[in-house]
């Protein structure tokens, strides 16, 4: 078993409620419970899949201050620093080059040189 296919055993869960919880706690009810504790826990894909799937999508977004969390989720997941990497720089050509450099800043934060 590679590391990559150990990830998939990890039980995936939320941090709404302590984030958001005394805030807003339906919005951090529904990040726990749908998001995280279902959709994360699906078995058609991996919690590495799902890894690389968000940071992309996040990278194309612009999204970098949800970015952060996720790239330290992935490198939990089993996706590599390399692998993050050169997922951000392959989105960067398609999502377009201020979100890739916004993306890749907070990856150097999150990730270190």
């Amino acid at each position: 078993m590679t590391d990559s296919s150990t990830s998939q055993h990890r039980t995936q869960v939320g941090g709404g409620r302590r984030a958001l919880g005394d805030f807003s706690p339906k919005l951090a009810a529904l990040t726990d419970d749908v998001l995280f504790e279902d959709v994360w826990n699906r078995p058609e894909l991996s919690p590495r899949d799902r890894s690389l799937i968000t940071v992309a999508v996040l990278t194309a977004g612009g999204d970098t201050e949800q970015l952060a969390f996720h790239l330290d989720h992935a490198v939990k997941n089993g996706v590599t620093r390399v692998e993050l990497i050169e997922a951000i720089t392959h989105v960067a050509f398609y999502a377009g080059w201020p979100k890739g450099m916004g993306a890749m800043n907070v990856a150097r934060r999150v990730l270190g040189d």
